[in-house]
């Protein structure tokens, strides 16, 4: 542990998206306990857009592959150079050996998440300052806060808020206005693997089931090919409006904010919409809950539970009604094919809970 107050601290995350965003409870609490520290972070490049949205950093060193031809062997001994003693306490949230090493060289007290395997992280526990096995059959919020008991500060019980700043407020403002649209839904089909994407056929049934109830629905995405791909099947509606492509990181988490609720993939947005409270309807396949289950603020808590339909708090989870649902796999083949599992969750389920949730809210 530090031996005072840490003036600098290097939070090292090098694993998606979705694990840069549901840090946020760990860097709040760092900041709030002592007294507002420097506070930088570590993050592959590709999560760079973000990190930008976590609150409290300072500076952000990026981890590249392979950037302007040369590969990671380059970038790692430049970080080094950068970060070399420059922290008074390190916490990495990711078990990898690079990320580990990040810590070690970067301040005196390291602290890191490593594997429970001992043959691979006997050399972590021993010079690490101190360390935590990183548990996947607990909540990755849980997993990311697990430094603060090192730190005899204690988690508590998490809670996870997003940010966007006056600008992304403005613009998503503008394109509502221009389109006449003030209560709305966000649709959001997408995601990062095309394994946990519902398949066309089905989310078109399910947006025409969805338009039938007169009101907006926005059709979230980011410029993937992924995404750009959806944007083509969608189906000419209404009461549909098509932004796939169309919004920022910044934006997309301002455009949640003033939406009712979220249906959709398990994904970034989910977890966005799930930090502002919002109605969750999250269309599940191969991903394990007890890991990436939308998390639930006013119960502080996400499911471990596997199960056709379920509500917890604000969130309602559909899943395919199969035994080997969740396997935790990269699709079928367990190398992002298709997950046979979406295609076995109906529209109708899923439509009959969101009139159910309307009508209440009406």
């Amino acid at each position: 542990m530090p031996e005072c107050v840490p003036r600098r601290i290097l939070v090292i995350i090098q694993r998606s998206n979705g694990d840069v965003f549901l840090s946020s409870p760990l860097v709040e609490a760092l900041f709030s306990v002592y007294g507002a520290p420097r506070i930088d972070l570590l993050v592959n490049s590709d999560t760079l857009a973000v990190a930008k949205t976590l609150p409290h950093i300072n500076q952000i060193h990026l981890f590249s592959y392979n950037a302007n031809g040369k590969g990671r062997g380059f970038h790692t001994s430049a970080l080094f150079r950068t970060i070399t003693r420059r922290y008074d306490l390190a916490i990495s949230l990711t078990a990898s050996d690079r990320s580990v090493l990040f810590a070690l060289v970067a301040a005196r007290a390291a602290i890191s998440a490593v594997e429970s395997d001992r043959k691979k992280s006997w050399w972590k526990r021993l010079l690490l300052t101190a360390h935590y096995d990183f548990n996947s059959s607990q909540h990755i919020i849980e997993n990311n806060t697990s430094a603060l008991g090192l730190l005899g500060i204690g988690s508590g019980r998490p809670v996870v808020h997003s940010y966007y700043t006056s600008q992304a407020a403005e613009s998503v403002d503008s394109m509502l206005t221009k389109r006449g649209i003030s209560e709305f839904v966000i649709f959001h089909p997408g995601a990062q693997y095309a394994y946990k994407v519902y398949p066309e056929r089905l989310r078109s049934e399910l947006l025409e089931r969805l338009n039938s109830l007169g009101l907006p629905i926005i059709v979230t995405g980011s410029k993937s090919s992924l995404d750009l791909g959806i944007k083509r099947t969608l189906p000419r509606l209404s009461n549909v409006y098509d932004f796939i492509g169309l919004t920022s990181i910044e934006e997309l988490i301002a455009l949640s904010d003033r939406s009712i609720a979220y249906i959709g993939a398990d994904t970034l947005n989910m977890h966005i919409a799930a930090s502002q409270n919002k109605r969750i309807f999250a269309i599940f396949g191969p991903t394990m809950l007890n890991s990436w289950s939308p998390w639930c603020n006013e119960l502080r808590t996400g499911t471990q539970t596997n199960r056709a339909v379920q509500t917890y708090g604000n969130v309602t989870i559909f899943q395919a009604d199969m035994p080997c649902v969740a396997c935790g796999k990269a699709g079928c083949d367990d190398h992002h094919g298709i997950s046979e599992c979406l295609s076995h969750i109906d529209p109708k389920v899923i439509f009959n809970e969101i009139i159910e949730w309307q009508t209440t809210f009406r």
